[in-house]
């Protein structure tokens, strides 16, 4: 009779676990959607792409009811916190996209997107007197006479482009003394290597105390309160963070100012060593400024943040009010998650 008893209980154990598993096959996608609705989405972000995001994720909580937060900081110091497990990122967004296959690629991540350009400028508030043009204000800096600032090259791709277009405009108008006055003599134990076809190599340390009139910040937003508040008199930044703030700005000349999609063979003239005496060291090529995007191969809500890059690329309209210009379509490298294919042109993995 004993026997009997636990045949019959055994029997509805495994009637119950079979019915769990085939719940869960017809299920478990529907569970993981109702997950990520549930559950918030991380976006790791560049600073400069993060006021316009902010607009475009009210519109996706609205529709979707998942909430989301932003984490900016610079892309390099972002991607260098998620390797070293500091920070959680369901979504990373960099204002170079070339830092995803130089340090995500393949190992946290398979595939990436390229979704939009920006350009460099020279910009400044209402505190600073009204200059004359771009020559006006770089005769300044080297004179002393007025400050500058940029972001830190080490931290933010803003900080080594400004150095690079520093470099490129030191090019364009056949004077190194410009690189020479306003990064080497400044940033104290940088220097230079000029080579054969134009072409230069600029090294910043991984440490060093900026000299007046220049200053420095981990990322090119934190320029602007000082520029809003008179302590600083200009900045060197993307032109989205010019037009969101509604600072003045000076274009860069098209060959300086990292935006002209037809000089992309003229900007990689200039290569910029950042964390130059690390194990860290890196040599970035100056190209046009492209901002990129992926999900981390480990996002703990992956559903979410699939949801929410979908349609982040459906509005990329929207960044246009911000300064920025979306490309269109944008550009998938490697293994494109399903649902994401037809939003992104292939460029190959």
């Amino acid at each position: 009779m004993e026997r009997r008893v636990w045949a019959a209980v055994i029997l509805v154990l495994l009637v119950i676990a079979a019915s769990a598993l085939y719940y869960t096959s017809r299920h478990g996608s529907s569970t993981r959607t109702e997950q990520a609705r549930t559950g918030e989405v991380v976006v790791c972000t560049a600073g400069s792409m993060a006021l316009p995001l902010k607009d475009i994720m009210g519109g996706f909580t609205n529709e979707t009811g998942i909430k989301v937060l932003l984490k900016p900081k610079g892309s390099v110091e972002l991607i260098r916190e998620f390797i070293g497990l500091k920070s959680r990122c369901d979504v990373i967004v960099v204002a170079d996209y070339r830092l995803i296959p130089m340090m995500l690629y393949p190992n946290y991540t398979r595939w990436y997107a390229v979704f939009a350009s920006n350009e460099i400028v020279v910009a400044w508030g209402n505190h600073t007197r009204s200059p004359g043009g771009l020559r006006e204000i770089l005769a300044q800096w080297i004179r002393g006479e007025a400050s500058y600032g940029f972001s830190d090259p080490n931290r933010d791709p803003c900080g080594y482009r400004a150095v690079g277009a520093i470099a490129l405009l030191s090019l364009e108008e056949h004077n190194y003394s410009i690189l020479e006055d306003l990064v080497v003599k400044r940033i104290p134990g940088s220097h230079y290597e000029a080579g054969p076809n134009g072409t230069v190599e600029v090294y910043i340390p991984a440490s060093y105390t900026p000299r007046p009139p220049l200053v420095i910040r981990p990322k090119s937003i934190e320029l602007l309160s000082l520029l809003e508040s008179g302590e600083l008199d200009y900045a060197i930044l993307y032109r989205s963070e010019a037009v969101e703030h509604h600072l003045h700005y000076v274009p860069l000349p098209p060959g300086a100012n990292l935006g002209d999609p037809h000089l992309a063979g003229a900007y990689s003239r200039v290569v910029v060593h950042i964390l130059v005496g690390t194990p860290s060291e890196k040599a970035i090529t100056m190209a046009l400024i492209a901002y990129g995007l992926t999900i981390p191969s480990n996002a703990p809500n992956e559903e979410g943040a699939l949801l929410f890059v979908k349609y982040l690329l459906q509005h990329l309209p929207q960044l246009e009010e911000y300064g920025f210009k979306p490309l269109s379509p944008p550009i998938g490298y490697g293994k494109i998650p399903a649902g994401l294919e037809g939003l992104l042109s292939g460029g190959g993995s």
